[in-house]
């Protein structure tokens, strides 16, 4: 069995702390979980920032908006028209079971709350674990694409394993702790995107190869 421990250790000894998930409150943390598939954190600082310069990042703006309206602030993001309509899905969905606060939302049980999200258009495993990590609080594994490569390059667990096994594999190695998760998760990203890229990896750089 591998020690997942120790290799969360040799990452953050080589990374430090990743400081993520960037956002000034929660709710622009769920925005952003939306607005960040299929592209690059940068594309959506943009998208976030048109929002702010509307005055128009908050549940009831967006609510009160059009689909063709938000898609115009969120261009940058890319897809901005399915992503229009999955955040529109979202805040519907916010607003209607939790009146717009965050604080409700957090309070209620992280199992129940996760299969709301996943009922929601667009809405997938990764991008619901994210809200439920980073805006809320709750003590669950993220998988991502950086997360799947690199223990699969580490002989760990086969790339192909459903998303559900992946996140078991950290729920029953490690202690439920947020700050934790949160941490592991980011520098899976950092060592993705610097070592364990898609093509041409440099695994005699990689912190994880000593």
């Amino acid at each position: 069995m591998v020690n997942l421990l120790k290799v969360y250790q040799k990452l953050f000894q080589s990374f430090g702390p990743q400081h993520w998930w960037p956002g000034d409150s929660p709710f622009e943390i769920a925005v952003g979980a939306i607005l960040t598939q299929n592209t690059n954190w940068g594309n959506v600082e943009k998208a976030i920032s048109n929002l702010k310069k509307q005055n128009a990042l908050s549940a009831m703006a967006i609510h009160k908006m059009t689909v063709r309206e938000l898609s115009e602030l969120i261009r940058p993001s890319g897809y901005f028209n399915i992503k229009a309509k999955r955040l529109k899905c979202f805040i519907e969905f916010f607003m209607n079971d939790y009146r717009g606060s965050i604080k409700r939302m957090k309070n209620e049980d992280v199992h129940s709350l996760r299969r709301k999200l996943l009922g929601i258009s667009g809405i997938g495993p990764e991008t619901a674990d994210s809200i439920l990590l980073y805006a809320l609080k709750k003590p669950i594994f993220v998988i991502d694409a950086y997360t799947k490569r690199v223990l699969s390059r580490h002989s760990i667990m086969e790339h192909d394993e459903p998303y559900e096994r992946f996140q078991k594999l950290f729920h029953s190695s490690l202690k439920e702790d947020v700050k934790l998760f949160n941490e592991y998760h980011a520098l899976f990203v950092r060592a993705g995107k610097i070592y364990c890229k898609l093509k041409n990896p440099l695994c005699e750089k990689c912190p994880l190869g000593t």
